[in-house]
């Protein structure tokens, strides 16, 4: 017999075939498993009755008990629909139909108690509720207590399945003669730990709280459940990796190092610098591959960082390669570490897709000869033709650009895979980059070198365009170059939006005789390279562009950004966009336009970006606001990241407890990473019996789709 959570829904009482193969299309749910995890969004107090006087602003869902006075069919054919005039005994609001219309109006009657349960809102100068549930109101049962809404699609609604629907079924499923088999899956040892409740009564409690008390709990314990085995699968991943994969031992600090350290660093290095560095250090001389993510603001020094450690590279007999994801930024990493090593001896290459046959084929026989002793270049890296004499290391720049499958094609460039250190000049919020990185050692730099003035960001609109644009002459007298930044290409009647076309017009006729230059995403290549040169070498004084300048252009002489319908971007990018300036030692500028009449969150959003130049605390505002977003790409195991409850951007405190608790189960169970004894002693490790250890392996399987084979519990 089927374990009852593996059972398929239609055979559930209240669902069918026909609202399985519903379930099964619009929301994955194929099993009572996947209903059960199908958990509310939101919970409402339906003790609670509102009068429609007291309707007011943004209003939630609520109920309201009263009769209908009337019906109004209302239009014609497809766009036929049904008004019912509501009252609560004192005032009148609205209730639409536009489907069903037939069903509904024979259901409904005059004069009848009924309780309305939905949103209401503002429609020409008028309170109306749409589709909202109805129910006969019962002075025997009123509603009561704290009730789940789940999140319905507008196809499930035109269905029928509405809020009613999901929760009968969902009664249904929880009176089930089977329910009480339901596996547990979080290891007793664990919820002794935190005194989490079982998994029968944490999904009654989600499912139908008889208080907060209760639901708080049942909440807790599922997100922590869900990232406990996120991060369990994530360090078990790492930890067998770390065991198997033999890296080069880079054994001493030799003759490159030194020499560039003492008599060519043309700054000195920031504390954070040399920490970080010292991190790379250890790592590189304990015969096991490094895998670090470097994060670092721009203009942190992360190419200095990377530059050094390819030395050390160096001094061991091994090349290193620079990989970046355009051939600007990959042009722009060359001139600087060619220049750098030129110091040295050591000799630097450049490979791009724009690398001409010649000397594309002199390359490849430097690389492989060894004279080589660093290439930077884009995914051009990546060919098969590309090989190496003895690759040790391998930087790879912006790594959110680049997919897992690209990055783990680099570690085939060598009998044992090179040593990896990833940057992002994108700042990650500590509780993400634990779950995201959570297979690499995270390094920080966070401190900028000194004599960098901080980037000053205005928030201004378009009725204070003329200040803008005094401002920007007075930077062109002094002979600084400017950024200006649109949303879009082409104009969108759709879209309230300015454009880089019409833009390009304007910028043109506002600073008559000043050059411009202008570069879009979908311009050919040479033209987009021609443009961005032509503003590099000081050629062009004003930059238009879209985000496409929003990764690797350096130019110290631009000191303004001004961004254009700022409200369209997320904090993160805007902060990516200020990054562009500030470059140099001049005082700089980012200055945000958009419309006078903004909503209150975006505005409140904008402000932030006034507020701090610090981008941890930027990207910390940007996922508390805009949540994780989609993470696809950036993980580093391709592990999936399927959260139901648990938040990323709100439940820090939960990754930490749930890392943790991951880190002591794996170091009092090393059958767990495929060991067969403890090698790491912590001293809140939680040694597991025979049959937990199965729970983990079960949840594990179940979760990550890919069966967990130990020994042990086999």
């Amino acid at each position: 017999m089927d374990r009852f959570e593996d059972t398929e829904i239609k055979y559930l009482k209240g669902i069918g075939e026909a609202r399985a193969k519903l379930l099964a299309s619009e929301l994955q749910i194929v099993s009572f498993r996947d209903l059960l995890e199908y958990y509310p969004f939101r919970y409402v107090d339906r003790s609670k009755f509102y009068r429609i006087a007291e309707f007011q602003g943004e209003m939630p869902l609520i109920q309201v008990r009263g009769h209908f006075i009337n019906f109004i069919t209302e239009g014609e054919g497809r766009s036929q629909r049904l008004r019912g005039i509501f009252t609560d005994g004192e005032r009148m609001v609205d209730v639409m139909w536009f489907a069903g219309i037939k069903k509904i109006s024979e259901i409904y009657r005059t004069g009848v108690v009924y309780v309305l349960f939905g949103k209401p809102s503002i429609y020409s100068g008028n309170w109306q509720f749409v589709h909202p549930e109805i129910e006969k109101y019962d002075p025997e049962r009123p509603p009561t207590g704290l009730q789940g809404v789940y999140s319905l699609t507008e196809t499930m609604r035109k269905r029928g399945i509405t809020q009613r629907v999901v929760q009968t079924a969902m009664r249904n499923l929880l009176a089930h003669p089977r329910f009480g088999q339901l596996a547990e899956t979080l290891p007793e040892a664990i919820r002794s730990r935190y005194g989490f409740p079982g998994v029968q009564e944490t999904f009654r409690a989600l499912h139908f709280p008889e208080d907060a008390t209760l639901l708080r709990k049942a909440r807790e314990r599922m997100k922590f459940e869900e990232l406990f085995y996120l991060e369990l699968q994530i360090l078990r991943y790492a930890r067998k990796r770390s065991r198997q994969l033999q890296g080069h031992m880079f054994g001493h600090i030799g003759d490159y190092f030194n020499r560039y350290y003492s008599e060519c660093i043309p700054f000195e290095l920031t504390g954070a610098q040399k920490r970080v560095l010292r991190e790379i250090r250890a790592d590189m001389r304990t015969g096991r591959q490094m895998n670090r993510l470097l994060q670092g603001d721009v203009g942190s020094g992360k190419t200095m960082v990377a530059f050094m450690s390819m030395l050390m590279s160096a001094d061991n007999g091994f090349q290193s390669c620079l990989m970046a994801p355009t051939e600007i930024l990959a042009g722009q990493h060359y001139e600087t570490i060619s220049a750098w090593g030129a110091r040295i001896g050591l000799r630097t290459a450049l490979l791009t897709g724009s690398t001409r046959a010649k000397e594309r084929r002199l390359i490849h026989e430097g690389l492989l000869s060894g004279e080589i002793h660093i290439i930077v270049g884009t995914h051009a890296l990546l060919e098969e033709k590309v090989e190496f004499s003895n690759l040790g290391l391998a930087v790879i720049d912006e790594q959110h650009r680049f997919g897992v499958a690209q990055r783990a094609r680099m570690w085939s460039k060598g009998k044992i895979p090179p040593h990896v250190l990833v940057m992002t000049a994108t700042p990650i919020p500590r509780t993400l980059a634990m779950t995201l990185y959570g297979d690499l050692d995270v390094s920080v730099i966070d401190e900028l070198p000194p004599g960098r003035k901080p980037i000053e960001t205005w928030l201004r609109y378009d009725g204070n365009r003329g200040e803008v644009n005094r401002h920007i002459w007075q930077q062109l007298r002094e002979g600084r170059q400017i950024y200006i930044v649109y949303p879009l290409i082409k104009e969108n009647e759709k879209l309230d939006l300015r454009s880089l076309e019409e833009g390009l017009e304007r910028v043109r006729e506002t600073f008559s005789g000043v050059e411009v230059s202008f570069v879009h995403g979908k311009m050919k290549p040479a033209e987009k390279e021609y443009q961005m040169q032509k503003f590099v070498e000081g050629k062009s004084r004003i930059m238009v562009a879209t985000t496409v300048i929003e990764v690797g252009v350096n130019v110290p002489n631009a000191t303004v950004m001004v961004i254009e319908n700022a409200e369209r971007f997320g904090l993160s990018q805007l902060h990516q966009l200020r990054g562009r300036v500030g470059r140099g030692a001049d005082r700089s500028w980012c200055i945000l336009m958009t419309k006078e009449r903004i909503a209150a969150p975006t505005r409140k959003r904008l402000h932030i970006m006034t507020e701090t130049t610090d981008g941890f605390l930027v990207s910390e505002a940007d996922l508390k606001l805009r949540g994780p977003g989609d993470m696809e790409g950036t993980q580093q195991s391709g592990i999936a990241f399927n959260l139901r409850i648990a938040n990323l951007a709100t439940d820090g405190q939960i990754v930490q407890c749930a890392r943790d608790t991951a880190e002591d189960v794996l170091s009092g169970n090393p059958v767990i990473t495929g060991q067969t004894e403890v090698t790491e002693h912590r001293p809140s490790a939680l040694p597991l019996d025979v049959d937990s250890l199965r729970i983990l392996a079960s949840e594990l399987t179940r979760r990550f789709d890919h069966s967990v084979d130990w020994s042990l519990i086999s």
